[in-house]
């Protein structure tokens, strides 16, 4: 009996050196706290109430001011649609002609399937063109009604999580189009847009780094040759992100396939179980942010940079035929991100959590030598290693080399992704494939929401009436929105869970702030963007940070003295950036 519970405690006993303890799905799970139930009951009664209150009972002055302006094309007013508004807007002006125009004949005693083709009076074709106006305005102020309420009402949900992200999507979708914001084949065709396809493609592309374990060796190959001291250790973490970002376009996966290999070197340093030490506070913070900010340096770094760019991109006529792709952002991308890492360690390291002489030197016996037993146990690189990574390098070349061939970042990725799955040929098979569609479906609500303001130009007009009330002019010096835009992306990360969410919110009021006072493109929306991956302050704030916060390295105290810190020192740098870097490539006037 004494013998069979010795070998059970022998079993039992945790080794703290050994990956298979540091799974996912071995972590306890963030709980949800009382708060954030009480949000997840009261989300959907408050969404709904919001929606009936906004769309049926409030009266918004800079909405129903509408009616008293001049909305058409060449007018001398001071306020005028985005591109894209005037266009919905005269949509609906043509429509109420033919249908008045109609109207006429027939009280002239034709019938409506015999409508004469020649020229109506003067008189009636003036009364006519009055009469289109005065309706199609009070059809465009309804749909503007109707989209804030739609998009209050979205928020709530995504907000309190009151129902899955992607049954908010679903919702919206609905909404936009029994409301009559968007046409319906407009609405159901954002799951085919092609960033869409882009985020799909970047996924399959993904599964063959899990599948032939390449990521996995990569990283353990590159900690045990460039690992020897912790500074060492910290810098290979630093490069295996940013590394990992040009092909993974999911921060919670890559945060998930470091995470063993991290966690065991947190051991090997005296951090386990519990104990913890700045070593162990350092490595994990450190990989959380290197994880959220490697991926603004790439375009496909993540969903969120690629909504961001098709906001933009859609937003007006002047916008579509913009040309922008993947060597665009890294060129003003990479080298920002590249800083603010660097930083990131340095104040980490060096500042909030300064490590102890023994706290930089190993503390079990044998810790790296596991490591390499892990990395000899893969084997020697197999054939379908080496086909992934000729796949991904060519991928990768295409997507640089866009302006040389013209062929964009969605068509090489259907290429790549063709590749890998042709038989006999490719890496992967459709099972393998790990498409999380929850998020896809999520990501075309927000893509429909985003065509929804589009079609009633609803943030230019929102942009405009709050504008005037700050008393923000085309005179007020651009560092004014240029500050308040940044600043407002930057700390609503803070409270909201969703990058997307943020972008979807944010880079249309950047892009209405460039349209009301004449900003070149992408100037105020464009630095917005590069701020979309600054969520590690608080646990709740992305993915990433709830799973590495229930490795019980660091408290919510020091993930906080980290993050707000570095949340303020990127809002330094991209004020730096907006008068230095982004100038010189065209994107801002300058900021002084």
């Amino acid at each position: 009996m004494t013998d069979k519970n010795t070998e059970l405690e022998q079993e039992q006993v945790f080794d703290p050196l050994d990956m298979n303890n540091y799974k996912v799905e071995k972590l306890p799970k963030m709980q949800k706290s009382g708060f954030e139930k009480w949000m997840a009951r009261l989300g959907m009664p408050l969404a709904i109430i919001s929606f009936v209150l906004f769309l049926c009972v409030f009266n918004i002055p800079f909405l129903d001011d509408i009616a008293d302006k001049d909305l058409s094309k060449n007018s001398e007013a001071a306020f005028h649609l985005s591109d894209k508004g005037q266009k919905s807007y005269d949509g609906i002006v043509k429509k109420h002609k033919e249908n008045l125009t109609v109207d006429y004949w027939v009280e002239q005693g034709y019938h409506k399937d015999s409508i004469p083709s020649i020229e109506i009076p003067a008189e009636a074709k003036k009364e006519i063109n009055v009469k289109a106006d005065s309706k199609a305005k009070d059809d465009f102020i309804a749909n503007n009604y109707a989209m804030l309420a739609i998009f209050i009402a979205s928020i709530i949900l995504w907000i309190t999580e009151a129902v899955p992200s992607y049954l908010t999507s679903l919702l919206v979708i609905l909404a936009l189009v029994l409301c009559g914001v968007v046409p319906q084949k407009e609405a159901f065709a954002q799951l085919g847009h092609p960033v869409m396809w882009l985020n799909i493609l970047s996924f399959v592309l993904a599964s063959m780094l899990v599948k032939t374990r390449v990521a996995k060796r990569f990283a353990l190959w590159f900690v045990l040759k460039f690992g020897k001291s912790a500074a060492g250790i910290f810098f290979s973490f630093l490069i295996i992100n940013v590394v990992l970002s040009m092909f993974i376009s999911a921060t919670t996966v890559k945060a998930t396939i470091l995470l063993p290999i991290f966690m065991v070197i947190a051991a090997i340093f005296g951090a386990s179980q519990g104990n913890r030490n700045n070593f162990g506070r350092n490595l994990v913070l450190q990989n959380l942010f290197q994880v959220n900010i490697g991926a603004s340096a790439f375009l496909t770094g993540s969903g969120a940079n690629l909504l961001a760019i098709s906001l933009i991109a859609g937003a007006t006529g002047a916008y579509s035929d913009l040309s922008f792709g993947y060597a665009d952002w890294l060129v003003a991308g990479f080298p920002l991100a590249m800083i603010l890492l660097l930083l990131g360690w340095f104040v980490g390291v060096k500042l909030i959590f300064p490590m102890k002489k023994e706290e930089r030197a190993p503390q079990l016996e044998g810790g790296m030598a596991r490591l390499r037993s892990e990395l000899d146990a893969m084997g020697t690189m197999t054939f379908e290693e080496f086909k992934t990574i000729a796949i991904f390098v060519g991928v990768l070349l295409l997507w640089v080399t866009k302006s040389w061939h013209g062929i964009d970042e969605t068509t090489v990725a259907f290429m790549g992704a063709i590749v890998a799955l042709l038989p006999r040929v490719g890496v992967v098979k459709w099972n393998d494939v790990d498409i999380p569609w929850h998020l896809m479906l999520f990501s075309a609500g927000a893509y429909a929401l985003g065509s929804g303001l589009n079609a009633t130009d609803l943030p230019n007009i929102a942009v405009s009436a709050g504008m005037d009330s700050l008393g923000i002019t085309a005179d007020t010096p651009f560092i004014v929105p240029y500050l308040l835009m940044t600043g407002l992306m930057l700390f609503s990360a803070l409270i909201f869970q969703s990058k997307n969410m943020r972008a979807l919110v944010f880079i249309p009021i950047a892009i209405g702030v460039e349209q009301q006072f004449g900003y070149p493109p992408m100037s105020l929306a464009f630095p917005v963007a590069l701020l979309i991956e600054h969520v590690y302050v608080l646990p709740f704030n992305s993915k990433p940070a709830a799973l590495l916060y229930t490795t019980n390295h660091y408290s919510w105290s020091d993930t906080f003295k980290f993050g707000i810190t570095m949340m303020l020192i990127a809002w330094v740098m991209i004020i730096i950036w907006g008068e230095t870097v982004l100038h010189w490539l065209g994107y801002t006037p300058g900021l002084f």
